[in-house]
């Protein structure tokens, strides 16, 4: 569909997906007393996650034609520790790196560069599924905040422009659950914990480092349930050949296209279910990129 007639009107799906999730925070918020912690472990999760598929969706341009509004309805900070404005530059740079997967050009890779030290041990950690599930979320969020300081350095007034409005953003939440008796240590077990493991099943074998197919980019075809969770951007490969179309676009692009991908070498991986069968305790590759294999820093 050509971009200048996705874009024509509201994205009206999107705008009921992030009714949903803001509707839904605040319900499940204001009453986790009456929910048992497994469950609310799983609404807080699938909000939190649902949540950084919409906010991937105003990145790209959606659910109007109104930068401005698109990250008005992006921008709230459910997670607590990534600044909107962070999260679109690094992901625009993903799309635009001149070699995706490779960490000296991609800031959003799973790889690393390095083949001694901390780096690569943490690399190994991550390397299988459960690992990524478990050690990547406290990892990542580290691994971020150092980033963030050494541009405190580099680039202060970058800086503040992203934190300044997103701890401001911060505090009211976190006034809010104050206000609702839910504790900061449980919204971060119940909420964001798993929202950020959800959101690394998705990620996990989405991009491998030697694939020629789109943003090299594999698909999971039947992401069932998971597909409305993650916004249908586990048809990866179509993602990144069209970043602009709208999530619910891209089942069909890819149906029209999977023979293309397909011949471009993208593994189409069958559902979720069959990335736990193969990665739950085996890698899925080798965590140091090839780029700088067998050269330690």
């Amino acid at each position: 569909m050509p971009r200048s007639i996705e874009r024509s009107n509201v994205q009206w799906p999107t705008v009921a997906v992030a009714v949903a999730i803001y509707g839904g925070w605040l319900a499940a918020t204001a009453w986790h007393n009456a929910v048992p912690w497994p469950v609310l472990v799983a609404i807080g999760g699938w909000l939190l996650a649902w949540h950084g598929s919409l906010q991937h969706e105003t990145i790209h341009g959606h659910p109007t034609r109104y930068p401005a509004i698109n990250a008005v309805i992006g921008f709230m900070p459910l997670s607590l520790w990534l600044p909107y404005g962070s999260y679109h530059r690094s992901h625009r740079a993903h799309h635009a790196a001149a070699v995706i997967t490779d960490p000296s050009h991609d800031p959003e890779s799973r790889y690393r560069a390095r083949t001694d030290g901390l780096a690569a041990l943490l690399g190994r950690l991550q390397s299988t599924l459960a690992g990524q599930m478990i050690f990547g979320p406290p990892i990542s969020v580290v691994r971020f905040l150092s980033g963030e300081a050494r541009w405190v350095v580099r680039e202060p007034a970058r800086v503040l422009r992203d934190w300044v409005p997103h701890l401001t953003a911060v505090a009211i939440l976190i006034a809010w659950l104050d206000h609702v008796g839910l504790g900061l240590a449980r919204y971060i077990l119940t909420f964001v914990y798993p929202g950020m493991a959800l959101t690394m099943l998705r990620s996990y074998a989405e991009h491998r480092a030697d694939l020629a197919s789109p943003g090299r980019a594999a698909s999971v075809e039947r992401g069932g349930v998971l597909g409305l969770l993650f916004l249908n951007n586990n048809l990866h490969a179509a993602h990144h050949e069209s970043p602009s179309l709208a999530w619910y676009r891209l089942p069909e692009y890819h149906a029209r296209n999977r023979a293309r991908f397909v011949d471009l070498g993208a593994p189409i991986y069958r559902g979720y279910g069959e990335i736990v069968r193969r990665f739950a305790l085996w890698s899925h590759d080798d965590m140091i990129h090839p780029r700088h294999r067998g050269t330690p820093s």
